[in-house]
């Protein structure tokens, strides 16, 4: 359970007052103690948002509506914390509390110290590897709110995947999509750059794309045009569809900072799922990440098609049927 922010609150070391309360990316483990009834969780990453949604949070992916006081949680990403304090700050009156709530891992002290030379920063509470402060808000200096970028022809967005370019991993998966054909499924898509690709086929007959990250997805919607294409806001390991012909995927790795390939395997465990009998999974990872005793229990065959610069981009054919699979 993350309990800073309750203890912060018990503490006094930051308040909120009544009234309706903007939290922008909590964790799904947030511990509600302390806070008001009347509360808005805004997350755009569906797995964490449907967490939140399932022990009764009011959940929401984008930030409607006005706030009486909002807490943001900080991101790996400084970019993005940025953006939500603009966002928080846009919500709320002027002068009215927001709280940052963060760990040390993510860069929480620099949050601190830039936000001392904008606001009035109160106490600082301390605790768990983290901090939580609290300020009045008001306008904040310009490049805090994030707007879409143009990078390589493709829309982005602060705190999404890749945001700056196209991912090495992802460049070298594209250049072995050769003779992709039929129904493709993009797993984990991002803002689209797979896909794109994959649409580049005229054998291609469907592109559905699957991402978890909202934020992500609409800057897909922006980059993909092509009435192929159909995009879904999911959790990719859970996701139902299909069945597909081939699913490209460049999943993701990491939890907080550290590398977990528990999620690959997921990747490639929902792969098999949603392909048909004799489908194929094409996937690009990092080297070292040890997937291969997942593809071997959930399809007949594999192979490394190809291993440079840190990445192997592996194909994996015929899915074997999954117990209680249908």
């Amino acid at each position: 359970m993350n309990e800073r922010l309750s203890l912060a609150l018990a503490a006094d070391a930051v308040s909120l007052p009544p009234g309706r309360v903007l939290l922008l990316r909590p964790p799904a483990d947030l511990d509600l103690d302390g806070l008001p009834e009347d509360v808005v969780a805004v997350h755009g990453f569906r797995p964490d948002h449907d967490a939140l949604s399932g022990r009764g949070v009011q959940v929401a992916a984008e930030v409607e509506g006005a706030f009486d006081s909002a807490v943001v949680f900080a991101s790996r990403s400084k970019a993005l914390t940025f953006d939500m304090i603009a966002r928080a700050c846009a919500a709320v009156p002027a002068g009215a509390p927001v709280v940052v709530d963060g760990a040390k891992g993510d860069g929480i002290d620099s949050v601190v110290r830039l936000c001392r030379a904008v606001f009035e920063v109160g106490q600082v509470f301390a605790k768990a590897h983290g901090k939580c402060f609290a300020f009045p808000a008001g306008p904040v200096p310009v490049g805090w709110a994030a707007v879409p970028t143009q990078v390589d022809g493709f829309t982005t967005r602060a705190g999404v995947f890749s945001a700056d370019g196209i991912d090495p991993g992802s460049a070298l998966l594209a250049a072995h999509l050769g003779g992709i054909s039929g129904r493709v499924c993009d797993l984990g898509a991002g803002w689209g750059y797979l896909a794109r690709q994959v649409l580049a086929s005229d054998k291609v007959t469907a592109c559905d794309l699957v991402e978890a990250e909202h934020e992500a997805l609409t800057c897909a919607l922006a980059n993909i045009t092509d009435a192929r294409a159909t995009f879904h806001w999911a959790d990719a390991t859970i996701w139902t569809g299909g069945p597909f012909d081939v699913v490209v995927s460049n999943p993701p790795f990491h939890t907080a900072r550290k590398a977990d390939p528990s999620i690959g395997r997921g990747f490639v465990m929902a792969a098999a799922r949603l392909l048909t009998p004799g489908g194929r999974l094409v996937m690009v990872a990092n080297r070292h990440l040890p997937y291969e005793e997942t593809l071997t229990a959930a399809f007949a065959d594999h192979v490394v098609l190809a291993d440079a610069s840190g990445y192997k981009v592996i194909e994996a054919r015929r899915p074997k049927r999954q117990r209680g699979h249908r």
